[in-house]
């Protein structure tokens, strides 16, 4: 399995390349070859003033390479200028990915928020499955928060088709899974649940195949609204990483996948990994 690294040279987008623990969950779910990508934005040139880019760009691919190449990986390197998330999904589509994975936040040797406004933007737009890392904030020198990326899942569904195309996800997860939450967020602006469905009964059911890999599983039923709701769930159980189909099957915006996504991204505060539709 491939996968594309995204960095944008940051010390935070640094953390995940570094940390031996992420790199070995990556590992023990399939991924084999890792694509590690770093935009230039277009409006940035190495002749600007006070900006030794060129300098700083190479030595900080030959480093995430080297280390990245010790944990067992083949590595390519791609270094593309445009619109960051826009050659993130081109070169993931290009190289057949089945991940992206991106900081949840950083702040390049430009001063530009790249990677921050470019998980916002891959979770809107992403082809491939997006694994966003959560970053420690507001520190010179930031590490990864949930280092055990796939250890203690959260399963957020609607019941939608790519709900059920999230939790196949755990197809290949359950190889660094021990634990999973599956939760249903029910809300009178929507009640309708696709024909026969019964929340606790089919989250039980999901429950039952988990515990057939040796996950340990648990349900969740709750009401109001879905991404308040998952973010009072990922408060209570601690999940390394919540796990949510990036479409949903209502046609309220709001109770959409997409937007709820979008939150999850946003203020969730361990790694959020997003499947968008086939």
């Amino acid at each position: 399995m491939k996968a594309v690294l995204a960095t944008d040279l940051s010390a935070a987008s640094e953390a995940t390349i570094q940390n031996e623990t992420c790199l070995d969950c990556l590992g023990r779910i399939g991924i084999d070859e890792i694509h590690l990508v770093t935009v230039v934005p277009s409006n940035v040139h190495s002749g600007m003033p006070g900006i030794d880019f060129e300098k700083r760009r190479e030595r900080s691919i030959r480093r995430y390479r080297r280390v990245i190449e010790a944990a067992g990986f083949d590595v390519e390197v791609h270094v593309v200028r445009g619109t960051p998330h826009r050659r993130i999904i081109g070169i993931a589509s290009t190289i057949g990915a089945s991940l992206t994975v991106v900081g949840s936040r950083g702040k390049s040797p430009l001063e530009n928020r790249v990677i921050g406004s470019t998980a916002r933007n891959l979770a809107r737009t992403t082809e491939t499955p997006l694994l966003v890392n959560r970053i420690e904030r507001g520190v010179d020198d930031p590490v990864v928060l949930k280092q055990h990326l796939f250890q203690r899942m959260l399963y957020a569904t609607d019941f939608s088709e790519n709900a059920e195309r999230a939790f196949e996800a755990f197809s290949y997860l359950r190889h660094a899974t021990q634990e999973a939450t599956l939760v249903h967020v029910a809300t009178p602006k929507d009640p309708a649940l696709p024909e026969g469905v019964d929340p606790e009964q089919r989250l039980g059911e999901l429950a039952a195949r988990l515990e057939d890999w040796g996950i340990d599983a648990e349900i969740v039923v709750r009401q109001g609204d879905p991404a308040d709701e998952i973010l009072a769930t990922e408060a209570a159980v601690n999940p390394t990483t919540v796990l949510v189909g990036s479409r949903g099957h209502s046609r309220l915006r709001r109770l959409l996948l997409g937007s709820v996504s979008e939150d999850l991204v946003a203020r969730a505060t361990g790694n959020v990994m997003l499947i968008p539709p086939a």
